[in-house]
């Protein structure tokens, strides 16, 4: 029993030792951003998307390069043919091998590979935009989700000030009870806010369970049991401000990755109507091909005269009608050659060029060159709209974050009046000017005002990280 005690004992022991080396580490919002870049979901999604541009470059360059291919076949026939060696219809089997190597080269086909290659190049660098624009808006979301934490965090803070300062009160309370300065109401009063302030400490500690949660999900954490962050605080200013919206809005058309892609694709249109008009050209196309057979029949080597049949009439002399007839031969059959001795006697060349000129297809080059002009003009438009989607984005940002600035300093300006509020009116219910009604809602108005200095906060400082993003600076500095 005491052996059974004693394992038990070290189990919790290394658990709980694990537990607190589990909770060591804290994450910063770099380490955040760099995890999420690494591991999101989204992230390798757009990534492969990349990697297949890549192979769509490799096609292009193997568009340039000859085509070759080798065939052979090996065949058996059985029954009435033709015998390859006399040209006559047996009853036979017969074996038959033959080879050949087919080349051929574009050597001119309207500039359709040269601008694929050029599109190949254009998609890759499309790709690689698109794949930065994933990552900045994932980081985004990481800071947003990080600074939701901070909030919550702090939050808890303020709620557990709150459940101390009420227990004090109501040790207070109690002793005013006993003396007889307050009725005994007012310690239900005080009891019945504890347990109500019990109630909003948990709700904010349900909140940071979730904030966690929420972000270790987006940054793909498997150990998001144990996962936490810094304690970072920010400052409440930023130089941005002091900015013109027309300046981040210049400033954000010369760096925004979204911008930079839908320019890209327009680019890759351009080059896809060009592929299309080359099919309105010539194709000129250069071949060679190489053949060679064997056979497994024996070969002829020479003639002699049929016994069985030695005479056939092959007509008549008019006036007599005496018959005419000639002597028939038949084939003497020796043995074949060697079959390697057959591909070398047997082998055949050709080679030259071929030119295709489209005169009439149904349509199909044409209307393949209408589908690319209305991509293009449809990049066009999509360009347009994401420069009036910045602009309006900028100017809203930039007044979202003027207005969470005017918001900040006004919660904190209230938060100090509360303050103040709050103190005076313990003095007062010290003196038993107020009762304990009076004493909780001053209590509970500095609360919310804190409260609100922590929201605002932390909604001021994550409009000034999108208005940074906007003027091109990152989510995070690295140090």
């Amino acid at each position: 029993m005491k052996n059974k005690f004693c394992t038990l004992f070290l189990f919790v022991i290394t658990l709980a030792a694990g537990q607190v080396n589990a909770q060591a580490k804290k994450w910063t919002l770099e380490e955040c951003v760099d995890y999420a870049i690494k591991n999101n979901i989204s992230i390798k999604l757009t990534g492969l998307d990349a990697q297949t541009t890549k192979v769509s470059k490799s096609d292009a360059i193997g568009a340039f390069l000859p085509t070759a291919n080798v065939q052979g076949s090996h065949s058996w026939n059985i029954g009435l043919n033709q015998n390859i060696t006399t040209g006559l219809l047996e009853n036979q089997t017969t074996q038959f091998t033959s080879a050949g190597l087919n080349v051929g080269i574009d050597i001119y086909n309207g500039l359709q590979n040269q601008n694929r290659l050029r599109r190949a190049n254009l998609a890759i660098v499309a790709a690689q935009y698109k794949l930065v624009k994933m990552q900045e808006d994932i980081a985004l979301n990481v800071a947003n989700a990080y600074l939701q934490i901070l909030f919550n965090k702090e939050n808890l803070k303020v709620q557990e000030q709150q459940l101390a300062f009420d227990n004090k009160q109501m040790e207070r309370t109690e002793q005013l009870v006993e003396g007889g300065a307050v009725p005994k109401g007012d310690l239900l009063d005080i009891k019945a806010t504890i347990a109500a302030d019990v109630q909003k400490k948990i709700a904010a500690e349900n909140a940071l369970l979730i904030s966690k949660l929420s972000l270790a999900q987006l940054m793909q954490l498997e150990d998001f049991q144990n996962f936490d962050t810094t304690d970072s605080d920010y400052p409440d200013q930023s130089s941005v401000l002091l900015e013109q919206p027309s300046t981040i809005y210049t400033k954000a058309k010369e760096t925004r990755t979204d911008l930079k892609a839908a320019r890209a694709d327009v680019e890759v249109a351009e080059k896809d109507v060009k592929i299309a008009r080359g099919a309105y050209q010539p194709r000129l196309t250069g071949f060679y091909s190489f053949a060679t057979r064997a056979a497994y029949s024996d070969k002829v080597v020479g003639v002699g005269p049929d016994v069985n049949n030695p005479t056939s009439v092959i007509g008549f002399v008019e006036g007599t009608n005496q018959n005419v007839v000639q002597n028939n031969f038949k084939p003497i059959l020796g043995k074949r050659d060697p079959i390697l001795d057959q591909f070398n006697d047997n082998k055949g060349h050709s080679f030259g060029i071929s030119l295709n000129i489209p005169i009439l297809n149904g349509f199909t080059v044409r209307n393949n060159v209408q589908r690319s002009k209305i991509d293009l003009e449809r990049t066009q438009i999509t360009l347009q709209q994401k420069e009036l989607d910045l602009e309006r984005n900028v100017y809203t940002a930039y007044t979202d974050a003027q207005g969470a600035l005017k918001a900040y300093d006004a919660a904190v300006s209230a938060a100090h009046a509360r303050e103040e509020s709050l103190s005076y009116a313990k003095e007062r219910y010290e003196v038993g000017l107020i009762n304990v009604f009076d004493l909780n809602q001053a209590q509970t108005l500095s609360v919310n005002a804190q409260s609100e200095v922590l929201r605002t906060k932390y909604d001021y400082i994550f409009k000034v990280k999108i208005l940074e993003f906007y003027f091109g600076i990152p989510i995070y500095q690295k140090q």
